[in-house]
């Protein structure tokens, strides 16, 4: 079956920098589209980056754009998400997706499998 798990979570301050990882298995890496989706609390799950089966093609949420990075490297069925200059408000539980189609997407209710999460914490 699938699985997505994350890793690369933690606590950094302002301005700072982490590194998330996605690993897949159970799935050809590479005929999958990826998504990277957070959830604050209190708050609906958001849309926070896409990469299509091959990298060519990104969307990012206006928010993130030009701090976060999303990448994949199908060799490793692994997907990663560069965040610099991190905010506070970008505080949350990160999560990745998988979907089948070959469109990059915002909306979770397009995404086939999702991870477990990983927790991002950053201080003002």
């Amino acid at each position: 079956q699938v699985q997505l798990v994350e890793s690369g979570g933690g606590l950094v301050q302002a301005g700072g920098s982490l590194r998330l990882s996605c690993a897949a298995s159970g799935v050809t890496f590479s005929r999958v589209t990826m998504g990277w989706f957070r959830q604050a609390p209190g708050k609906e799950r958001e849309f926070v980056a896409a990469i299509s089966w091959i990298g060519g093609t990104t969307d990012y949420t206006d928010s993130v754009k030009g701090r976060f990075t999303v990448s994949r490297d199908n060799a490793k069925n692994t997907l990663t998400l560069q965040m610099n200059s991190l905010k506070p408000e970008d505080t949350a539980v990160y999560y990745c997706a998988a979907r089948f189609g070959t469109s990059v997407t915002s909306s979770p209710h397009n995404y086939n499998y999702w991870g477990q999460g990983t927790q991002v914490t950053v201080s003002s």
